[in-house]
């Protein structure tokens, strides 16, 4: 059986994949972890203090594994594929709750901050090894943030989220095919309409 501070981390994370950041107080987390409310303030001080301890401990966890399904992905569209798996386990639910209450909470922003920076380094370090002729910067973060915002919008609009993700993983018109074969167009006037080349 896990030890009382394993049990209460565990039951953090599984108060706010239920109720969410707001419904996640001493007395939810004690109820799932099966322990007294006491408890998490001889651990850990303060609910706060349990939140970031959690949020940190569960993404090191989580971190390995992550690493090896970057690892196998071949295509940048594969990248999409982590909406899925997160999602299923409930990870980008806690972290879009976690980042909702960070909001005025700058220790709780910074734990979180600290829990983000943890899945971004191996995302950058993917995505260079995936789009080596391409500037990457920012790409992870920008990745980041739509998976993020389509579990948010999951909440209130499944149907729009199912629609988002077939037009990420299959944008229509956006790229010509042998655009994506050669990368950025080579001289400057390529890409221009034909009316504004010389």
């Amino acid at each position: 059986m896990p030890d009382t501070r394993q049990r209460l981390i565990d039951g953090t994370i599984e108060t706010i994949r239920q109720h969410g950041i707001a419904g996640t107080t001493a007395r939810s987390i004690a109820a799932a972890a099966g322990v007294t409310q006491a408890l998490v303030f001889y651990h850990f001080g303060s609910v706060q203090n349990l939140v970031k301890a959690a949020c940190l401990a569960v993404t090191r966890d989580r971190l390995p594994q992550f690493e090896q399904r970057l690892a196998a992905m071949r295509r940048p569209a594969d990248l999409l594929t982590l909406h899925t798996d997160e999602r299923a386990r409930g990870n980008l639910l806690v972290l879009a709750q976690l980042m909702a209450g960070a909001r005025g909470n700058p220790q709780l922003a910074e734990a979180t901050a600290a829990a983000l920076h943890l899945w971004l380094t191996p995302l950058r370090a993917t995505l260079r090894r995936l789009l080596p002729d391409h500037p990457t910067d920012g790409l992870a973060e920008a990745l980041c943030a739509a998976l993020l915002g389509l579990e948010l919008l999951d909440a209130v609009d499944p149907s729009a989220t199912a629609t988002a993700l077939t037009a990420l993983t299959h944008p229509p018109h956006l790229v010509k095919p042998e655009t994506l074969g050669r990368g950025l167009s080579s001289t400057p006037s390529e890409g221009k309409p034909p009316s504004e080349r010389e």
